[in-house]
């Protein structure tokens, strides 16, 4: 169900909104049980927007050659950014926002990471699109990518749903994965909508293939399969929007 200003608007009394993957998500809002509710038309055209921007920053993630690493040995472009011991990067003063974001996608054999920082350079690289430049180099002066930590201007939340929509960041859980290999107990993916997602190290798949990916990281005698969950991570659109 989709609200604006407290009323039910069904998708065809959206008719400024004409693009295909725009109408898709409208559908979809529209046919849910949760409500999606807006103050106005413009924080809903807002989001829209944004998540195509999400899409689009992921397809081109998945395009840039960065490698897929632990934080033990992630390692950036030292020209824009600080390569922690932690393994998190940390934006250098005194340099762009969007050029060093920007840049992950441009030399991507520069860079090697886990998914959930992918899916926090997905983000940030959606928020530059959807605001600009101008506005993403005043809010965000000094980015640190280090897994889910996120800037105070980019905040994002956790709810559980199975209403899915393109756009949204989902999760694959591996309950039984290798000691061994760690990283991968879970898999942090990108939505698409039509059974496709994203995610750093196993490219745009369907969730069979992520799953029997991560089948083959189990322990021993496993017992239990990879699946994925219902919990969604979103931005707070609203926040962005203001």
């Amino acid at each position: 169900m989709i609200k604006i200003n407290h009323q039910v608007v069904e998708p065809g009394d959206l008719k400024g909104i004409t693009k295909p993957g725009e109408r898709n998500i409208i559908k979809l809002m529209a046919g849910y049980h949760s409500t999606f509710e807006y103050g106005s038309i413009n924080q809903l055209e807002f989001e829209l927007l944004f998540r195509i921007n999400t899409m689009k920053a992921a397809q081109e993630l998945n395009k840039s050659r960065a490698k897929f690493t632990t934080f033990t040995y992630a390692f950036c472009n030292k020209t824009y950014w600080d390569r922690l011991g932690n393994g998190g990067f940390l934006l250098k003063p005194n340099v762009s926002p969007s050029v060093a974001i920007l840049d992950i996608l441009k030399n991507g054999k520069l860079y090697a990471f886990e998914c959930s920082t992918a899916i926090a350079i997905v983000l940030y690289i959606a928020t530059l699109y959807s605001i600009g430049r101008q506005r993403f180099d005043l809010l965000f002066t000094r980015i640190y990518l280090m897994g889910w930590q996120f800037d105070e201007d980019l905040p994002v939340y956790n709810m559980y749903s199975d209403d899915f929509l393109p756009g949204d960041i989902l999760h694959f859980n591996n309950p039984d994965f290798d000691p061994k290999q760690p990283h991968w107990r879970a898999e942090n993916v990108v939505y698409f909508g039509d059974d496709k997602y994203y995610g750093h190290g196993v490219g745009i798949q369907p969730a069979s293939t992520i799953i029997n990916f991560l089948n083959k990281k189990r322990m021993p005698n496993p017992k239990n399969s990879a699946y994925l969950m219902n919990m969604i991570t979103r931005p707070y659109y609203l926040s962005l929007s203001n």
